[in-house]
């Protein structure tokens, strides 16, 4: 067992400030109280003790191509199946690729982050090398696998036993999006999806070229196509038109918003209080590794600021936290992202740097700043 005392706990879903005792059994927090303790002691003195983070759309893949192709218009860096990231795959050796990705893994625990979503290209080989990546470290990953022939295939029976080919062996799928995929090919992928339990993902409306192309194509936004097809994961949607924002407001589905991706590429500004204001669940990622650090912290703060920035206007420190925490933890599925009797424990201890909790952790956690780093109820470093 394991006490955190002494600490300034963020508690709930609505991070609520509290004096209390985190007690910990195997992987769950069992107790929060205010004064037992039980096991080893980790004392939280001047620290808070606050949910780990979780960066909801990765390519850790692109490791290896750090920094590469900036400049470029965004078709020529990541478009599949020539796009310069995927030319560097494709030559680059897969003793390579598994080292970079595990220097990412380790990043990503070092900010505070103890769960990823990565959109895993090369089908089953890329499957088998993250798992590869990840032996012994103790990060929860969630795997988005895809297949080559999701793109070339007319067969649809074909889709669909390729599609549980790689359900079988991860958590779910995720697309590239509708200008490499046709609309009912992604909708028996969604299906699919559904029908085992698994999560569906695609990119839509990074920007607004895609959007009035699918109308002209199509007569409906990619949000529309996405939503009809039954996706539950839309990564991006940094460029929506018509009723999109109503739309996916009143749905089940969740938006991974990419601040810093969307200004790396240079195609906009999520529009995140419209999304709020329209009800819209959003979580946040850092995309690709090619272009951004995975740290979610350098997230949530960009995140926070060139929103304020661009409305003109107040936008909660809160609302923005959650979005690396509660949101995606209900959208995946998880039993965590808030501290709670019952969850489990994936939890840090932050050295506070200033007046305000959230804003303390948003603007100003760096690695040095965390004292310890639990993920289910074991220690990662610290304590």
């Amino acid at each position: 067992m394991i006490t955190i005392k002494n600490a300034k706990v963020l508690y709930g879903m609505e991070m609520e400030v509290r004096k209390l005792n985190i007690i910990i059994h195997d992987h769950e927090i069992v107790e929060l109280t205010a004064r037992g303790s039980e096991g080893k002691i980790i004392d939280g003195q001047h620290c808070l003790a606050v949910p780990t983070l979780i960066n909801s759309h990765v390519h850790i893949g692109d490791s290896v191509a750090k920094d590469l192709g900036d400049g470029e218009p965004i078709d020529r860096i990541v478009k599949p199946p020539d796009g310069i990231k995927h030319r560097i795959l494709s030559e680059t050796p897969p003793e390579e690729i598994v080292s970079s990705m595990q220097n990412s893994m380790k990043e990503m625990l070092q900010t505070g982050t103890t769960t990823f979503v990565d959109f895993r290209e090369g089908g089953l080989n890329g499957i088998e090398m993250i798992e590869k990546a990840s032996e012994n470290i103790p990060i929860r990953k969630i795997v988005l696998g895809r297949q080559e022939s999701f793109h070339n295939s007319e067969n649809l029976v074909e889709i669909k036993e390729a599609t549980i080919d790689i359900l079988n062996q991860c958590e779910g799928v995720g697309l590239s999006g509708f200008g490499e995929i046709k609309d009912e090919i992604a909708s028996i992928i969604a299906e699919t999806c559904r029908e085992k339990g698994k999560l569906s993902a695609i990119h839509v409306a990074e920007y607004l070229k895609l959007q009035t192309e699918s109308m002209k194509l199509k007569g409906k936004t990619e949000i529309q196509r996405a939503i009809n097809a039954g996706f539950k994961l839309l990564i991006h949607m940094t460029a929506p038109i018509e009723d999109d924002l109503e739309l996916v407001g009143k749905s089940d589905v969740t938006v991974i918003s990419c601040p810093r991706s969307n200004g790396s590429l240079s195609v906009g500004i999520p529009p995140l209080k419209e999304m709020i204001d329209n009800g819209v669940n959003v979580a946040l990622g850092t995309d690709n590794i090619m272009f951004n650090s995975p740290n979610m912290f350098h997230e949530m703060e960009y995140a926070l600021k060139v929103s304020r920035g661009f409305y003109r206007t107040y936008i909660s420190p809160l609302e923005i936290f959650k979005m690396a925490t509660v949101t995606p933890a209900n959208a995946l599925g998880l039993e965590t992202g808030w501290i709670d009797e019952g969850k489990i424990a994936d939890l840090m201890l932050i050295k506070g740097v200033s007046g305000d909790p959230i804003l303390s952790i948003i603007n100003r956690t760096r690695s040095k700043n965390i004292k310890a780093l639990i993920k289910d109820g074991a220690i990662v470093f610290g304590g």
